[in-house]
């Protein structure tokens, strides 16, 4: 990995949602006020298709405006992270689907940067659930899936089998998630847990004071809107330009 980071490229679904501010407040702590962040992300984020969310839809991670964006702007040192994949297996895709999307971004990051995290899949949690705690988070989170949890278990076993090998296949870091992060939720990090977590993924020193922000600049990230999404049924588009935040660094939002 490199020691100096300009840009972070960050992909994901409602963990690095949660944890946004975090990532935008590590990086910035440790990389300085110019750093720049591209994120694609959102609740229930599908690489691969659209998504909805209550009632906001999101196109699939490989469908935004973000990769247009990034092979116009002059390349710099750039850290990739690849992270919540497993959203995918719950929409009922394949786990050779799956992966084949996590190909293609791999692909697309590789011509910005050789710098990637690839975050694998919290197969140890999710072992620990009950059948009807399964049922519970499955009606919750994506009451369209009719996957048992043994069949849920069973893709996830091969997608975690396959991300090493894509990891290995394009030179990316395959960072393995620590059950200890996770509780009685077993797919998102527990907020008490996203400044260590976050530190981690991104490969930085951990530090007590990196990834603090304050709670309006939480609040006016978690608000931002992304260049594209459906509001009950309508579409938004939200050119980006870049929201310079008052404690430095700079977002994009896809």
């Amino acid at each position: 990995m490199t020691s100096g980071v300009a840009r972070v490229v960050a992909l994901g679904a409602s963990n690095l949602t949660r944890g946004f501010q975090t990532v935008v407040g590590t990086a910035r702590s440790f990389w300085g006020p110019d750093v720049e962040v591209f994120a694609a992300l959102g609740h229930g984020r599908s690489y691969g298709a659209p998504s909805q969310f209550i009632f906001r839809t999101l196109p699939g991670i490989l469908k935004s405006g973000l990769w247009a964006e990034l092979e116009r702007r002059p390349h710099v040192a750039t850290r990739g992270l690849v992270t919540d994949v497993g959203n995918d297996i719950m929409y009922g895709f394949s786990a050779e689907r799956t992966l084949g999307w996590v190909e293609e971004v791999l692909e697309r990051l590789r011509r910005v940067t050789r710098d990637i995290v690839l975050t694998d899949l919290p197969l140890t949690s999710v072992r620990r659930l009950s059948n009807l705690k399964f049922l519970a988070f499955r009606t919750a989170l994506v009451p369209s899936c009719r996957l048992s949890l043994a069949q849920v278990i069973h893709r996830a076993e091969r997608v975690n089998e396959g991300l090493a090998v894509l990891a290995e296949t394009y030179g990316a870091t395959l960072f393995r998630l620590d059950p200890d992060w996770y509780g009685f939720d077993p797919i998102h990090v527990r907020p008490s847990q996203w400044r260590p977590a976050w530190q981690q993924i991104l490969g930085v020193e951990p530090r007590e004071e990196f990834g603090r922000g304050s709670t309006i600049e939480s609040m006016k990230l978690y608000l931002l809107r992304p260049e594209r999404r459906w509001l009950f049924g309508r579409e938004q588009v939200t050119p980006q330009v870049g929201v310079t935040l008052r404690s430095g660094g700079h977002v994009w939002l896809y």
